[in-house]
């Protein structure tokens, strides 16, 4: 482990069958002033937000609700949400959906007691909150951003053809619960919950391909993506597999709470691509992630090229022997592109409603990090979004 960090996380988290009976508890910290935060009506089909309700209104809360946010949030979206914050006097968001929720409830508390535009202050400039935030809870029914432990939040501005994602520095931000029960992502469709999955193992990869040293980061890393590979097996050929739909929430929550990033410079790359790609496209985030990546992968493989065979090795169980380096990497990104065709993930930007003409937008909708084995120019991120564009 090279550098020096910081580790904190105060989410409290509660899992399993039973675990919204915690509801209770954590509302009783907090104001009567409660503004409830969902999508697009599915939790009301599903009978959570009866369940929901009910414990809201057995504790006294004066509700008003958030409705209808959309898979990729829009920055209308957000001022209209904080304009029913700032009505309602809010004391707490409590966001019950997936990880498209929990991140635009985060965006809200940062926005109600903050004068400025948000947009331009969080996710033009940057800027850290300067104002008082407000408390977050979640009840997550989608799995794959780990938007329950983090304090990540992404919006879309599709009049800027943008989509961006600001990590807050503040510990507060995080939401103070997350409520993780597995039963309630089973009513998900089979395009949402591989998208999902692929969303996990992409933000593994996203910190695992970086750095070189002896990390203990790489060796979880690597556990969480063969737990990953295994549930997302079982759950592919039955969704209603308990064991496999619990394994796959709790590694989502462990992909992205900023554990496995210790002492890692982390990649981020196939995200900011994946994003741009959902700015023009409004795809669902996880297939166009799944579109970019092995093109990503395979440009960047030369640069990092011990990581790429130790993943071939430890994560898809390549046999070194005989075989160059190359050789062995490469065999390892095959066997990933055969387990996400077996998921039945989107693999290329074309069939997500990408086109050529989109191409410039695309490029210039693209973030350039530095943390992973090579800087792409502008250049090279059209080339990749070429491929991304090839059936």
């Amino acid at each position: 482990m090279l550098g020096n960090f910081t580790y904190c996380n105060p989410t409290k988290l509660y899992f399993g069958e039973d675990s919204l009976s915690n509801l209770k508890t954590e509302l009783k910290k907090y104001g009567t002033n409660v503004v409830l935060v969902y999508g697009g009506g599915s939790i009301k089909k599903n009978g959570i937000y009866d369940q929901v309700m009910a414990i809201l209104n057995e504790e006294g809360k004066n509700v008003a609700e958030i409705a209808g946010v959309m898979p990729n949030p829009t920055v209308e979206k957000l001022y209209e949400g904080v304009e029913i914050a700032r009505k309602h006097n809010v004391d707490i968001l409590l966001a019950v959906g997936g990880g498209s929720v929990c991140d635009y409830a985060k965006a809200v508390s940062v926005s109600v007691n903050c004068d400025e535009d948000p947009w331009e202050k969080y996710y033009i400039k940057f800027e850290e909150p300067t104002c008082e935030t407000i408390p977050v809870g979640c009840v997550l029914t989608m799995v794959g951003t780990g938007s329950e432990m983090n304090a990540g939040s992404v919006i879309t501005n599709h009049k800027e053809k943008l989509k961006v994602g600001h990590v807050f520095a503040d510990e507060k931000i995080m939401p103070r619960f997350s409520i993780l029960n597995p039963r309630y992502t089973m009513t998900l469709p089979h395009y949402q919950m591989v998208s999902g999955i692929y969303d996990i193992f992409n933000h593994i990869c996203e910190q695992y391909f970086s750095g070189e040293d002896d990390n203990t980061s790489d060796y979880i890393s690597e556990g969480l993506m063969k737990s990953v590979i295994n549930s997302s097996r079982i759950a592919n050929k039955n969704p209603q597999d308990y064991e496999a739909r619990s394994n796959i929430m709790w590694t989502a929550t462990w992909a992205l709470n900023t554990l496995v990033a210790k002492a890692k410079s982390t990649d981020w790359m196939v995200h900011m691509l994946g994003q741009s790609a959902g700015a023009c496209t409004d795809a669902t985030h996880g297939m166009t992630l799944a579109a970019v990546s092995l093109p990503y992968y395979k440009h960047i493989m030369p640069y990092g090229l011990p990581k790429f065979v130790r993943f071939a090795e430890n994560v898809w169980n390549v046999n070194p022997d005989g075989k160059t380096d190359e050789q062995i990497a490469l065999e390892g990104l095959s066997l990933m592109e055969d387990w996400m065709k077996e998921l039945g993930l989107v693999m290329n930007l074309t069939d997500l409603g990408a086109t050529e003409e989109m191409i410039p937008d695309l490029v210039k909708g693209t973030f350039i990090m530095t943390g992973g084995y090579k800087k792409l120019d502008k250049e090279e991120i059209e080339q990749i979004f070429r491929e991304s564009l090839k059936k």
